[in-house]
């Protein structure tokens, strides 16, 4: 056995070799723990006793996933993989971020309901997983907050221009993770790791979005809050009295490594968290194995010890099977507006106005016509994006620039117009992004509008050789009508990976959000933007992520003993399908009616999470036959869990897992009737003695049946299971744009409505 060990570390030594092979490449290798030789202390030991260079190993995983990371060239990490103590080795990859009103839009008010029962989310500790946090802003005050909870195990790191005295009775823990970063830019990346020029060793936040995430999270009241006049009141963050731990893993302007992240998962579950927020993904529109993604094996790893884990959805909609995050036991987190707008119009010189939105604060046009020119009459594309130096100054200078959207930061384009001498800008969506629109804090009068508008000012331009226009900043606007709106960008399902899950879960506010934000950076995060501000407002599904991490710290606080698919299934049966305009929720992209494709299970409604009366729960052991179902063999599995499993003789059926929500797929091949039936367990988790009856909206086109119709519960009778069987004659089924019909199943008690969402579709068969 000893040899079989040795072997291995045989493999292994020749890691000190590789700071002279630029090949080598950072690799997370998964270790069976129970193979551990006893001749070691700890598995460290293990993992490092062969190694004469202990910068070689940059992470050792022993809570969510046991193993390690490590710089190998691709033939080690193959030489290491041969051996029958590793379960799988990946390589490292980078990930992006998905990047004061909205939590009255949630339904939340101060003198009753969620926030009252949960004494505002107070002693709960959210774990933020973002790029840092400014620990002197207000919205962070410790004031009047009880003592640190005693089972907080947490540190706070210091590092540069961060000391412990940034720790306080909010920010009860933080810590930063730089060695997968260090490791990948020592491969070609920026030369040693960290560019402090524009970037803090330390937990402190240079980027913006971890301390706006945080705040919109967790942020305490702030009162005069505003982003240059935009927005102004009373900023504060969905669970104010909850506790923040931050997990530095974001770098700016170069990502989140994998090895990074997992090592942030491993500190948090051992610090004692109780909801994880991470508003990263892959953001190469692929998704891989959840046995291949860190995300996914550490979130597992939380939920298992009931951590809730809220995941974004991802910024690449609005094109079908868009969303990331896609796990099971991951609340993922589409995007919508609020009823708060920051309207801007274009005026042009025949007289039209069209319609946009900005956050420009500087000194306005005051109504005076300019010179409209397109630089992309020229037939450059770079001209066309107003990417930086691909503007002739000759032809702008004086005029307002109609920029197109894509290829760089639209704050960007703004940027390169003004230092090309144009006095305006105009951001054009593109038919990708439709009439979605998002503002930004321009630093030259501008205002983005929606394709059409686009289309229409360009028309305008080739036909008159004096266009001109002005425009026109309207401030803040609250009440706007209809919203929630499905954002353009949200992540669309289906599910890429099992399209018998139904992604995204559920949408949150993400649009024109308002928190607070780092000193270390102007509003645009443009380095050139030396403009201060306290808050900021920013758009994503980054944004809409701690919404519902927040939610989930108020329905922890209110429910101590509720699950992670608990807290999840009472979001989603309760969400809301209507707007404020009582009519079904619109796509923002289309104009048409949005699916569960676009929000899931629908918008976040807290008023009635609280009081969900029905909840369909999940165990460790319900994950783990999923895993089986969709046919992962256990040592596959071992990678995710960690523990040994064993699949049942008879393979499950992945529908059947006990999710809130229905996917039905049929074969587009099959003629005449086909059917399939499906499990489902609630638990009745509000009064004793409750009976609810049965409501189904089934699919056009499509029968659903369901046994029984009555749900009788009692003292003694907590869970209660029904049967549901989906029927389409293949010839009367006809599918929607998106590939399918939607339908909803509802359980009612008199009071209370828990509602799952039907999706039926056609696949082709493999």
């Amino acid at each position: 056995m000893a040899s079989l060990f040795l072997q291995l570390f045989f493999f292994l030594v020749s890691v000190t070799q590789i700071l002279a092979d630029q090949t080598a490449k950072t690799y997370i290798i998964r270790v069976d723990s129970e193979s551990k030789p006893s001749i070691f202390p700890t598995h460290y030991h293990w993992y490092t006793s062969e190694f004469s260079e202990p910068t070689s190993i940059l992470h050792v995983y022993d809570t969510v996933f046991h193993g390690f990371s490590a710089s190998l060239t691709p033939s080690q990490a193959a030489s290491v993989l041969k051996h029958p103590s590793i379960l799988a080795v990946f390589e490292d990859r980078r990930r992006h971020l998905h990047t004061t009103r909205s939590p009255q839009f949630l339904g939340l008010r101060n003198q009753r309901g969620l926030w009252s029962e949960s004494d505002y989310g107070s002693d709960v500790i959210i774990g933020l997983f973002d790029t840092g946090i400014w620990p002197e802003h207000r919205s962070f005050s410790d004031l009047n907050l009880g003592p640190v909870p005693k089972r907080w195990k947490g540190v706070c790191n210091t590092g540069v221009k961060f000391t412990a005295k940034n720790c306080n009775r909010k920010i009860i823990g933080a810590r930063f993770f730089s060695e997968g970063h260090e490791a990948s830019s020592g491969f070609g990346g920026i030369a040693g790791g960290i560019n402090q020029t524009i970037e803090f060793k330390s937990p402190r936040d240079a980027d913006g979005h971890g301390t706006h995430t945080a705040s919109t999270a967790a942020g305490r009241y702030a009162f005069k809050a505003s982003m240059e006049g935009y927005a102004s009141g009373i900023a504060k963050g969905v669970a104010p009295k909850a506790r923040l731990a931050v997990y530095k893993v974001c770098w700016k302007n170069s990502g989140c490594f994998d090895s990074d992240i997992l090592a942030a998962f491993d500190a948090a579950v051992n610090d004692g968290v109780d909801v994880i927020s991470i508003s990263i993904g892959g953001g190469d529109g692929i998704s891989s194995p959840y046995y291949l993604d860190p995300i996914a094996i550490g979130a597992y790893g939380a939920v298992s010890r009931g951590i809730f884990v809220s995941s974004s959805a991802g910024n690449d909609g609005p094109n079908g099977m868009s969303v990331t995050n896609l796990a099971p036991w991951l609340t993922t987190v589409g995007g919508g507006t609020i009823d708060r707008d920051f309207p801007a119009d274009v005026i042009l010189g025949d007289g039209r106005k069209l319609s946009g939105v900005s956050l420009y604060a500087g000194a306005p046009l005051n109504g005076k016509m300019y010179p409209l020119v397109y630089p992309g009459k020229s037939g450059m594309l770079s001209a066309s994006l107003c990417m930086e130096n691909s503007i002739d100054p000759s032809l702008v200078k004086g005029k307002i620039v109609i920029c197109d959207r894509g290829s760089s930061p639209r704050v960007a384009k703004g940027l390169a117009v003004k230092k090309a001498g144009g006095v305006g800008m105009i951001l054009a969506n593109g038919v990708s992004n439709g009439e979605g629109l998002v503002g930004d804090a321009h630093l030259l009068p501008a205002c983005a509008v929606g394709s059409n508008e686009g289309d229409a000012i360009k028309a305008y331009i080739a036909s008159n050789p004096t266009a001109s226009a002005t425009i026109n900043f309207r401030g803040t606007v609250i009440g706007i009508k209809p919203a929630p709106v499905v954002a353009s960008f949200s992540g669309r399902g289906p599910n890429g990976l099992n399209p018998e899950i139904l992604k995204p879960d559920l949408i949150a506010p993400g649009v024109n959000i308002l928190a607070a934000w780092t000193d270390a950076i102007g509003p645009t995060g443009l380095d050139s933007d030396k403009r201060k501000t306290e808050f900021n407002i920013l758009s994503g599904t980054s944004m809409a992520c701690p919404h519902v991490s927040g939610a989930a710290a108020l329905l922890k606080s209110a429910h101590p003993d509720w699950s992670p698919a608990a807290i999840r299934s009472a979001m989603m049966t309760t969400a809301s399908l209507i707007d404020n305009s009582f009519k079904p929720m619109i796509d923002e992209s289309t104009g048409k009616p949005a699916t569960p494709y676009d929000f899931g299970a629908g918008h976040l409604n807290l008023d009635l999470a609280m009081d969900p009366g029905l909840v369909y729960d999940l165990t460790n052991n319900d994950y783990v036959s999923f895993l089986c179902a969709i046919e992962y063999g256990p040592k596959t599995i071992q990678v995710i869990t960690r523990s040994p499993v064993n699949c049942p003789m008879r393979k499950p059926m992945p529908e059947n897992l006990n999710y809130p929500s229905i996917a039905a797929l049929f074969p587009s091949s099959s003629n005449g009737v086909s059917s399939k039936t499906f499990f489902r367990t609630v638990t009745n988790v509000g009064e004793a003695n409750s009976v609810y009856i049965l409501k189904v909206e089934p699919p056009k086109g499509v029968m659903v049946t369901v046994k029984p119709g009555k749900l009788i519960f009692s003292e003694n009778v907590r869970k209660l299971s029904y049967y549901v069987t989906i029927s389409v004659d293949s010839k009367n089924l006809v599918l929607d744009d998106s590939g399918a019909v939607y339908g909803s199943l509802s359980w009612i008690d008199g009071r209370r409505v828990v509602r799952s969402p039907i999706v039926v579709t056609q696949i082709d068969p493999l």
